[in-house]
């Protein structure tokens, strides 16, 4: 074959560049540092190393904590369904409780600062609609005022004895 193709050279066996000639565990960490994360990816692969133990670790204590208490959470099951929906309850009180404190306490911030003249947020639309309110009022009043001689003689004629 070397007859064939001219331009192909012989390696000498004791040359330099002869791969028997260098030692194996080179070449080994040669491919594995080739295949290495660079010092950017370094962090990634040791948080990623650390979860997926963590991740491990709380699988397994959680399979061998329902393996050996589920005796006994069976045996005291008729208990704990109550205890569940009270803890619930009051959870969800408290949750709602401390929900509405927040929500008025803002209202009041609001408020504080709207009357100020502070110009929360939205303040713009609550004096349209102030001004909306304020308008159909004063229609309600006026057309009141216009029928309402109307309608008092018609109760009257309802009633002539009253």
């Amino acid at each position: 074959m070397a007859e064939r193709n001219p331009t192909q050279q012989r390696r000498s066996p004791t040359g330099p560049n002869n791969p028997t000639t260098a030692p194996a565990f080179s070449t080994f960490f040669q491919r594995i540092q080739a295949h290495s994360p660079h010092s950017a990816q370094l962090p990634l692969f040791i948080t990623a190393l650390i979860l997926l133990l963590l991740t491990g670790l709380t699988m397994t204590v959680t399979s061998l904590g329902f393996i050996f208490f589920m005796p006994l959470i069976i045996i005291s099951s008729p208990v704990w369904f109550p205890i569940g929906a009270v803890v619930l309850i009051v959870f969800a009180g408290f949750a709602s409780v401390c929900g509405f404190g927040v929500l008025s306490v803002v209202g009041f911030c609001w408020m504080y600062r709207y009357f100020k003249g502070m110009h929360p947020p939205g303040w713009d639309r609550v004096d349209y609609a102030r001004s909306r309110i304020y308008d159909t009022a004063s229609h309600v009043k006026d057309y009141a005022m216009e029928y309402g001689g109307y309608l008092q003689s018609k109760v009257k004629d309802a009633a002539p004895g009253a």
